[in-house]
């Protein structure tokens, strides 16, 4: 059953790829993949709040992971976070390919093989959260702090990891009510 974020949005429901147990509380690793630059942010289920951390290249399809790998060493997280594309409708893009574009299946199809590869790669549970309006929320929030004169510029890289943040805020306000 669906669950309401608290920006008011219906979130599909998190799918975990390692278990099916409860999340564990401590610190967790979110990703925002996209196929050129994947926007990572760090926070803690006991805040419930996370904060943009990196981008790491993603080049022809091979994240850096040397990048990831010492991330994960650095904040030895006891799960990760993938955001999960989603269409309008709150429905799994890979059911709905015919009202998708190839770009949109092709999008999903990628961030779930990123999923388990990081999932083998690390022996951490990995769960997927609705990603849906989230860079579209971190351009506002980039721009809304670009005006009070917080920022001059904002790059791509920044709002990638800004996404990420908001993709994990977002989980956790599922996953640890």
């Amino acid at each position: 059953m669906p669950d309401s974020t608290a920006t008011g949005q219906t979130a599909a429901p998190d799918v975990s790829l390692a278990a099916a147990d409860a999340p564990l509380p401590g610190t967790y690793v979110s990703f925002d993949f996209g196929q050129k630059r994947i926007g990572v942010a760090v926070g803690h289920s006991n805040t419930g709040s996370a904060n943009p951390l990196a981008v790491v290249r993603n080049i022809n399809g091979r994240p850096e992971w040397h990048a990831i790998d010492a991330l994960i060493e650095e904040w030895q997280p006891v799960g990760l976070v993938v955001g999960q594309p989603v269409n309008e409708e709150a429905q799994d893009s890979g059911s709905a390919r015919a009202n998708q574009t190839h770009s949109n299946t092709q999008q999903l199809v990628l961030s779930a093989a990123f999923a388990k590869k990081i999932r083998n790669r690390y022996s951490l549970p990995v769960y997927r959260s609705d990603e849906r309006y989230s860079s579209m929320e971190a351009a506002r929030l980039l721009a809304e702090n670009r005006s009070r004169g917080k920022r001059k510029k904002v790059a791509r890289e920044d709002l990638d990891k800004v996404a990420a943040a908001i993709i994990l805020n977002q989980w956790f306000d599922n996953a640890f009510k």
